[in-house]
Parts: C-alpha cells; structure tokens; sequence
C-alpha cells in the first residue's frame, strides 16, 4: 500500500492523532548560542534557528518527537517550518538547507519506523514546510502596493528545494502549514506536484491554512470555503487548520470546513490564546474537551496541536476521543443526492 492508501485506511477506523508544538517545547531545553551553532563555524548567530537543531543537536528534535509518539502521535513531523533558504537566510545558513532537511525526516523516519515495528500500528512522517516571511499576495511598502519581494517562480523553487530534500530523508507526506497567504501555498503546491512527476509516483499533499482574524480570514484575505476552493485541485489527503487561535475560537470554522472538503479534515488548534507574556496556559484537559466536540460532531478525521501544545496535550486529546467514530468523507456529488437534489444535466 502506499502512504496516501495506508493513512486513508487508518483514518477510516478511528481518529487519528498527529503531533504538537516543536518551538515551545525546544524552549523549555533553556538551549544557549553554542548548543544551536554546534561546530558549523557560521558567520551568524543560530541561537532562535530551532531548525538546524537537527544537526548541530539532534537530540533535542528526536526526544520531542519520541515524546509525542509516546503520547499517541500516528503523525509525527519534521522539525523543519523554517528550514528554507528565505529563512535561513537570517542566519547566514542557506546553504545548510539540504542537509537540515535530510536529517530532521530520517530522525522522524527513524523513530516512527522504530514505533510502527513495537506494536504494528502505522506511524507516518509529514514533512514540514513554513510559509516564510515573505508573501507573493501583499506588498511590504505601503507606499508602493505592486511591490513584491519574490515572485511566484522563485518561491516554487525554494519549496521544491526543501521538498526533495524531505523526500530523501523519508517523509510520507508533504505537509504545506501555517498558512497565511494562499499563493505561497499554491507555489509550494506546484512545487510538491512537479516533485512527485519527477519521483514517477504519487506525492500527497497535505494543507493547514492560519486564520488571522476571528471571522475566519487569513492574511490574504481568503475565507476557508475560498481557501478550499483554491486548493481542491491538489487532490490534498487533508486539508485544515492549525496555529490561529486556540480550538475554541476556532470551532465555527472547523464546521464549515468539515461540511465542505472531500478529503481528511486535520486541525491542530494553539493551546488556547498566549497569556500577557506571549506563554500559553490552557491545560491539557481543557483542550482535549474542547475538540472532543468536534469529535462528537463527526467533524474530524486527525487532531493535534499547535503553539503551546505538549506531549501531555497529545495524550490527553488522543484519550478523550478514543472510541469516537472518524469524519465520513462525504464527495460533494453523495452530497447532492443525500439533500434531494439531483446535479444539472444537460440534455442529449
């Protein structure tokens, strides 16, 4: 079977669980300049640089992601939301993307592997792709709104660059989150689509728009139905949300997703809103009993969390909807027939 057949056949038994939160959890190492910078000798500070952790100190990445399959985790990511060349950028270390990506997806292959074999249960290795901090649908001059820093061609290739690399490593999916402007997601699209061409063999997509405003909005201006609508054509195995806010602001726009996507519904919600010092304090048990609704409400196929999430959140979200049945996926045309409508033909 193939990652998308096996993930299709797992989610159709129960709810699925990916993982959590890597930065605030690599917070909590209290890591100092020298444990990011390792020996590299690089111009630039790597203090902040959570990425290329997967080289200089690999430990770190593989207890977390050990520490999430513990808890549950049937998806496990790579730690690699930044680890582009745009990104990297900041911190001189552009030419270390290859490398960065390649060890962070055998880490997670490792340990995923090394857990499917303790109990025959499938792990899966999404790769992990960022937006970057820059956007093809806005200007960064408000004095000049036609201005882009980077144009559509060039950040497919940043992706396509990180994605083979994802590829070599071992990942099952191509995992395009965060997102905040739906054109760069539709280059990192393209730049998954020519990959798996070029492979000979399917590569699945997986998409988790961010919200930047309560009703229900990202960046560049899109609702999650348009989001959808722009994207379907990726055939994506899930499509979601993630980061955002936390599960309760995010409830209305779960629904609507979930009533209208013929694919895997994924959402990995913050653990609630930052506190005045930018920490996140909702409890484990409070986050679980906030997407248990959407379980009981058929509206979810995978679950997890975001910023401010943990092992412990993890586990207790993969407790509170154990024995609840997965999200049915409903094709638009089973939906016609099941609301008494029958599609426009036209006539011979």
């Amino acid at each position: 079977m193939t990652p998308r057949e096996k993930l299709l056949a797992e989610a159709a038994k129960r709810i699925l669980m990916t993982d959590g939160a890597f930065g605030t959890e690599i917070q909590n190492w209290k890591l100092v300049e020298a444990d990011y910078a390792g020996d590299l000798g690089l111009s630039h500070d790597q203090k902040g640089n959570n990425d290329i952790l997967a080289i200089t100190k690999p430990e770190v990445p593989e207890t977390i992601t050990r520490e999430y399959l513990d808890a549950g985790s049937d998806i496990v990511s790579t730690n690699t939301f930044s680890a582009n060349v745009i990104s990297q950028a900041d911190y001189g270390a552009e030419h270390l993307v290859k490398q960065i990506n390649v060890a962070s997806a055998q880490i997670a292959r490792r340990l995923a592997d090394e857990y499917a074999a303790k109990d025959g249960r499938p792990r899966f290795v999404a790769g992990a792709i960022g937006p970057t901090n820059k956007t093809l649908s806005l200007s960064p001059d408000v004095n000049d709104p036609g201005y882009r820093e980077i144009d559509f061609d060039y950040l497919k290739q940043v992706y396509r660059e990180q994605i083979d690399a994802l590829v070599e490593g071992g990942v099952d999916f191509i995992l395009i989150e965060t997102v905040f402007d739906t054109l760069n997601a539709k280059a990192g699209v393209m730049a998954a689509i020519e990959a798996g061409n070029d492979l000979g063999r399917d590569l699945p997509i997986m998409l988790s728009m961010t919200l930047t405003d309560l009703s229900g909005r990202n960046l560049s201006g899109h609702t999650v139905e348009a989001f959808w609508h722009a994207v379907r054509h990726a055939k994506p195995i899930t499509i979601g949300l993630n980061c955002s806010f936390g599960a309760e602001q995010l409830r209305p726009h779960v629904k609507t997703l979930s009533a209208l996507a013929d694919t895997l519904i994924m959402v990995y919600p913050n653990a609630g809103l930052p506190n005045e010092l930018g920490a996140y304090d909702e409890m484990p048990a409070t986050t679980a009993g906030l997407v248990k609704e959407w379980a009981d409400a058929g509206q979810v196929n995978i679950l997890g969390g975001c910023c401010g999430s943990t092992p412990a959140h993890i586990a207790a979200i993969a407790k509170a909807v154990t024995g609840l049945a997965p999200r049915a996926i409903v094709t638009p045309e089973v939906r016609t027939r099941l609301a008494g409508l029958e599609p426009f033909t036209m006539a011979a």
